[in-house]
């Protein structure tokens, strides 16, 4: 189809105006809302690494919280049975330069030496079991001789009892784990059945895995991370070749990076009810935190007063035994003043997120807030010692810490929200690559991040037209009955004016 541009005469433009600024300030990250056991080393390596301490203090959470697991629950009310399982899903947001990754990589060292001891461990008992085994076998044989005799003497039944007084031997036993990166929903349950306590998911890369479990064709797999997050709920699943997979308690904690163009299209479609089923939501401690804006050469060795405090926190919890309850793991209560602090904390939220003033992604993320907070005083008061119920102190932690979340799903919605805006600055950033004239399909064609379908190009295309960077106009068809359709010029930039298709 030829295509003609209807051009007029165009005097001198003025300068574009800037775009603005889309995302909303962020709180910036108190040390005072860690612990004393884990502070030291996640400012230390922080300013190390010279990133945000946002990123080292979520990952410290979300693995400390994996290793904790199931060993100790928590009930927010006195009376009622709801248990919150502190499983914690974590995002660290920032660009390809704000060393999210390292930070993820340095934190987590505590959870890969607890592995590693327990894989030598392991190692030890594979082998006696091996020797058990054969040892079974031997006996096996001798039984099943001795058995045959005695059938062949007319004694049946007496080798029936023989044989079943015969030792078995139990199945080897399984790898100790904690860290899973990249498995199979098949192959998690597997491992989550053999750790009950739980595992924690780690991925450098987020975005691959929200977009896989955001496809229809992984309906079942959402489902399955869906109760993951809850901690406490039984899964089964039927697969030809496993047969029957029962996990009588789903315990996952979540940690990984990724960048915020990726995750503004992912949250874009729950915002919009696309793929709304709760997901994104799960990521409750996600932090995107503003970029360090100066950087300064830093050589200096770990502080290694901090470092061991951080470690021995990690084999605290990991080796913590408390008598367990007759329905299953201890469960700790607030103390009188601690539950006075969250019931008030708790009526201001609900009354906030059921006003109808909000989007409903946003609501349903902060309905998902009493179980991140109740978790989180948890974890702060066994990190101090505590045992016997969670005080005033982690509690006041943990709500400082709400506060502190709620600000960053702020940006984190809004991005989704003021997305036009994220698409007028990728499609800026990336102008060279398009020709000029060009229309908006030529965009949309590229793939590029939050700028997939027809609406988000058009939406981008028109903030850059009212911001003075791009002129709008008509190109008509010579087809009869043919529809005109726009295309873009940058204004103050000669173009090819060729054909366009």
């Amino acid at each position: 189809m030829s295509a003609s541009l209807m051009t007029e005469k165009i005097s001198p433009w003025p300068e574009p105006r800037p775009l603005p600024d889309s995302l909303p300030p962020v709180p910036s990250f108190d040390p005072e809302m860690l612990p004393e056991t884990i502070r030291g080393y996640v400012m230390d390596v922080s300013q190390r690494m010279q990133s945000a301490p946002d990123y080292a203090a979520v990952v410290a959470v979300c693995a400390l919280s994996a290793v904790l697991g199931r060993k100790v629950l928590i009930r927010p009310k006195q009376y009622d049975d709801w248990t919150v399982t502190p499983t914690a899903w974590g995002a660290v947001i920032g660009g390809p330069s704000t060393m999210k990754s390292p930070s993820l990589a340095e934190m987590i060292k505590p959870v890969q030496g607890i592995e590693s001891s327990a894989a030598a461990e392991w190692g030890e008992r594979i082998k006696l079991h091996k020797a058990e085994a054969e040892a079974a076998d031997i006996e096996a044989g001798l039984a099943k001789r001795t058995a045959k005799k005695l059938i062949e003497d007319g004694r049946k039944e007496e080798a029936v009892m023989y044989l079943a007084a015969a030792d078995s031997i139990e199945d080897a036993p399984a790898l100790p784990r904690i860290i899973v990166n990249d498995a199979s929903v098949e192959a998690l349950g597997e491992r989550l059945r053999e750790n009950p306590n739980g595992l924690l998911l780690v991925r450098d890369e987020l975005s691959g895995w929200i977009s896989l479990m955001m496809q229809e064709d992984h309906q079942s797999d959402r489902a399955f991370f869906l109760e993951a997050f809850n901690g406490n709920a039984s899964f089964t699943y039927d697969r030809i070749g496993r047969g029957t997979v029962r996990i009588e308690h789903c315990t996952l904690s979540v940690i990984g990076g990724i960048q915020p163009s990726k995750i503004t299209s992912l949250v874009r479609g729950a915002v919009r009810g696309t793929a709304d089923d709760g997901l994104i939501q799960r990521m409750q401690l996600a932090v995107w935190p503003d970029p360090k804006k100066h950087w300064r050469w830093i050589d200096r060795a770990p502080d290694p007063g901090a470092r061991t405090r951080y470690f021995d926190a990690f084999e605290r919890l990991h080796n913590l035994e408390l008598p367990c309850n007759e329905d299953g793991p201890p469960c700790l209560h607030f103390t009188p003043q601690a539950q006075t602090m969250f019931i008030e904390w708790m009526e201001e939220l609900q009354a906030e997120a059921r006003s109808g003033d909000m989007p409903e992604a946003v609501q349903s993320h902060l309905l998902k807030m009493p179980k991140t907070v109740a978790g989180l005083a948890l974890l702060f008061e066994l990190l101090e010692g505590g045992t016997e119920a969670v005080s005033e102190i982690a509690t006041a932690r943990a709500l400082e810490w709400a506060d502190y979340l709620r600000g960053h799903a702020n940006r984190l919605y809004s991005a989704a929200t003021q997305g036009d805006i994220e698409g007028a600055r990728l499609i800026l950033k990336r102008k060279a690559k398009l020709s000029n004239p060009f229309k908006g399909r030529e965009i949309q064609r590229k793939g590029w991040p939050g700028l997939s379908s027809p609406e988000e190009v058009a939406s981008a295309l028109e903030v850059l037209v009212d911001y003075g960077f791009l002129l709008e106009m008509e190109v008509s068809s010579t087809a009869i009955g043919g529809r005109p359709t726009k295309a873009y010029r940058w204004i103050g930039e000669a173009g090819n004016d060729g054909p366009l298709a």
